[in-house]
């Protein structure tokens, strides 16, 4: 069997004042086009759909298309809702979807979502907090996101010598080591003490691990547990990135194959650096309908420098600048954001951030616990 993964569509997305559905659209026939040259029986989208709890209707259209065209194709679908998708509009009609071969789990209801298609199980675990499982299992030991997903896989019943396929939205580490982020995402785990990191040992039981969450295409312990990462970029930390489409080849007794397929978008997302006159020169004028982030070295402000900057690169999303004036305003107040703000203030931006809403005083009090055992909160205060 033959199976595209995608993960953080995040359909409805902009760019600063840049709406990028079309950009959205375009890189999907992209990956239509994939499935149909590699002959792919499903698609794996770990999460993260669309961009926000209450989609736009553009954004709902185009999952709509999408959808439609894999159904078309007789492409299964396996689908997960992530963090920043609302699960109930995810979930809807999902009994129907399912007769065209669509299969949905946006809500965990006390049971792993369980699929057994041509000799292979496919389990379907959405975005989970310790507290929706706790719901399920209250006289577990469930304090953390990484005790929550051991109970979810514990109860489930999974043969180990069975061909098992996992889709799962969570910050999963590998062999000790920390997945490289991408944009928001770097400051707000650094904040809570990565309180929601899941170890990689949770799926040996799957001879695949299709990963959501994070943007940035990487292992996370090994071939078989992976991000697919965004299929675009989102975020000036991305700037640099090799976006792919990881095609999975896999048998009826585990054994797997990886190769990335590349993805190419209608417009790539470029950072410039340099002085006004260097940039606008006409031997670094290229790709100008590209999305540009531009830093100017300049030592003085330049009068309407986006104006100018945009009569070349009609696409620039944010323009700052970098001279000595700015480096010594780093220099003396970046390192006092941590000491200004409690523990209580940046896990609740980082909540907020995140899930859109204000975190509970309970969920408060396991952050709290949790920073205590790391050693970044004073369990006297």
């Amino acid at each position: 069997m033959k199976l595209l993964h995608l993960g953080d569509l995040h359909l409805g997305r902009s760019l600063g004042d840049f709406d990028l559905l079309e950009d959205q659209r375009y890189i999907l026939d992209e990956i239509l086009a994939i499935a149909g040259r590699q002959q792919v029986d499903g698609v794996l989208l770990a999460g993260d759909i669309y961009d926000r709890p209450v989609p736009s209707e553009g954004a709902v259209r185009l999952l709509d298309y999408f959808l439609n065209r894999l159904a078309e194709a007789g492409i299964k679908v396996f689908m997960i809702s992530g963090n920043h998708d609302s699960d109930e509009r995810l979930n809807f009609g999902s009994s129907f979807f399912e007769a065209r071969g669509i299969y949905i789990a946006a809500r965990y209801q006390g049971e792993l979502y369980h699929r057994c298609i041509d000799g292979i199980n496919f389990y379907l675990l959405p975005f989970v907090k310790a507290s929706q499982v706790r719901h399920f299992f209250p006289d577990e030991e469930i304090e953390s996101y990484d005790q929550a997903v051991k109970v979810v896989l514990r109860h489930a019943g999974i043969d180990p010598k069975a061909c098992n396929v996992l889709v799962a939205h969570q910050f999963v580490a590998g062999s000790n080591l920390v997945p490289e982020l991408a944009g928001s995402e770097s400051a707000a785990v650094q904040q809570v003490g990565l309180v929601e990191q899941i170890g990689a040992d949770n799926f040996a039981a799957f001879a695949y691990t299709a990963l959501g969450h994070i943007h940035r295409p990487q292992k996370a312990g090994g071939e078989q547990v992976r991000y697919a990462g965004s299929p675009l970029k989102y975020s000036l930390g991305e700037c640099n990135d090799e976006k792919s489409v990881p095609l999975i080849g896999i048998d009826g007794t585990g054994n797997v194959a990886v190769e990335l397929l590349p993805l190419k978008p209608r417009r790539d997302l470029r950072h410039l650096t340099g002085r006004l006159e260097q940039l606008l020169s006409r031997e670094n004028l290229q790709d100008t309908d590209d999305y540009i982030y531009v830093t100017l070295t300049d030592e003085e402000p330049r009068d309407n420098a986006m104006g100018i900057i945009q009569g070349y690169y009609p696409n620039t999303v944010k323009l700052d600048y970098r001279n000595s004036h700015t480096m010594a305003m780093v220099q003396k107040d970046v390192f006092r954001v941590e000491e200004l703000r409690s523990f209580d203030e940046l896990v609740g931006d980082f909540y907020r951030l995140v899930y859109g809403q204000d975190i509970s005083e309970e969920e408060m009090a396991v952050m709290r616990e949790i920073g205590a055992r790391a050693g970044v909160v004073d369990e006297t205060d």
